[in-house]
């Protein structure tokens, strides 16, 4: 396991030393900005077409070989990337076929990944294994983001992407002596062949209350929240009159927050869609107070644990995603969230953008605050009116395997 949480935390700093680089790329080779957001579409696209897909192969193929050639195939785009940057011959078409490609290998590597390093700890643990690899995605964020501007400085755009594909590689050498726990060795022998299929990994969402209940809680906080670097970028730039540098001190608040808040995460031994939802919640009324603020210091002292709280409930609700779903069903249930996230990844920021030309950046913040918490609030109230055992989970015949797991309800 820390073998593995040191190769993602190179992979996450080569990720995002591209990521912060590749939308100045783009805008640079087209001269459009309507061209940059066209080539995120692009990447995303397959998420939402084919994750389903990706996430059966994960359940058919083993893990390790899996994750480790989506890597490689991962690095291979990247470098051949750097190359058609450095011979100044990447245009759009080729950009935007590359980014398409990276989409497809990414529907099949995000669940493999993730199922692959639940494997390398006991059952008991893959909570806190969830909330160090959150720790670990949100130090190798600033990490990448910091060496961006000096390897662009000192060596160009095209070494971010070939520090990327080292990145890929790096993790891609790494897996093959990677050694599972021996429950989690047992678990994975134990997966049913039969009934492998999308349709029965659709069917098995579609007919769970706690994934249900979590698909709707991570729904309206993705579209009425979350997004902070477009509504606190304009409260900070509008109504509370700072500059670029003001947002900057927000921007490093946040992600101060969201370290502080893996970690506090990483304790969490039984986490539950209640627990999430709760979090959201609080997360959402912080929010409405942060809308409220007078001035930019009031703002700060807000950011900080409306971050907190929002890494806890995302490390919160991924542990839920990963170890409530039967072994054999867990990535066709990654692949199935992968479509919904999407969704709610594509259409979120436009639906926020709306609400603040209606309603100003306070008002965004207000009512999208007020609306989460609300939201969570009645679907708590209804779920309680609700008779004892009128929502039953069914087709559910591994329970007893999740109990074992202690797993939470």
């Amino acid at each position: 396991m820390r073998w593995w949480s040191v190769a993602n935390f190179v992979s996450n700093a080569g990720t995002w030393m591209q990521l912060t680089v590749q939308n100045l790329l783009v805008l640079q080779i087209t001269g459009s900005a309507a061209a940059t957001g066209l080539s995120m579409s692009v990447q995303a696209a397959p998420a939402l077409l084919i994750s389903v897909f990706g996430g059966a192969a994960v359940d058919r193929l083993p893990r390790k070989l899996t994750a480790a050639v989506s890597q490689a195939m991962l690095g291979a785009i990247a470098f051949v990337t750097a190359l058609m940057v450095a011979l100044d011959r990447l245009d759009v078409t080729s950009l935007m076929v590359l980014a398409a490609v990276t989409g497809v290998i990414a529907t099949v590597d995000g669940p493999a990944c993730s199922l692959l390093g639940n494997d390398l700890v006991p059952a008991e643990d893959v909570p806190s294994a969830i909330g160090v690899g959150a720790l670990v995605h949100q130090a190798g964020r600033l990490t990448g983001a910091a060496l961006a501007g000096v390897t662009v400085g000192f060596l160009g755009t095209a070494a971010a992407y070939a520090a990327n594909g080292l990145s890929f590689l790096f993790v891609a050498s790494v897996i093959p002596f990677l050694r599972p726990a021996r429950g989690a060795v047992k678990q994975v022998a134990a997966v049913r062949r039969e009934g492998m299929g999308v349709r029965e990994g659709l069917a098995f969402f579609a007919r769970r209350p706690r994934l249900l209940a979590l698909a709707g809680v991570t729904g309206v906080s993705a579209v009425f929240g979350r997004n902070y670097q477009l509504t606190l970028a304009v409260l900070v730039t509008g109504p509370l009159a700072g500059g670029a540098g003001s947002f900057g001190t927000v921007s490093t608040v946040l992600a101060a927050g969201g370290i502080v808040g893996a970690v506090l995460g990483a304790r969490l031994r039984r986490p539950s869609v209640r627990v999430v939802g709760a979090l959201a919640a609080v997360g959402g009324l912080l929010q409405v107070v942060a809308g409220l603020s007078p001035s930019l210091a009031v703002l700060l002292v807000m950011v900080l644990p409306m971050a907190v709280v929002e890494s806890v409930s995302d490390t919160a609700g991924t542990a839920v995603l990963q170890t409530d779903p039967p072994a054999s069903m867990r990535g066709r249930v990654l692949g199935v969230w992968g479509s919904i996230g999407t969704v709610w990844g594509l259409g979120g920021p436009p639906a926020l953008g709306l609400l603040m030309e209606l309603a100003g950046a306070r008002g965004a913040l207000i009512a999208g605050g007020l609306i989460i918490a609300g939201t969570i609030g009645a679907g708590h109230v209804l779920r309680a009116r609700l008779p004892a055992g009128a929502v039953p989970v069914r087709g559910d015949k591994e329970a007893p395997a999740r109990a074992a797991l202690g797993t939470a309800a």
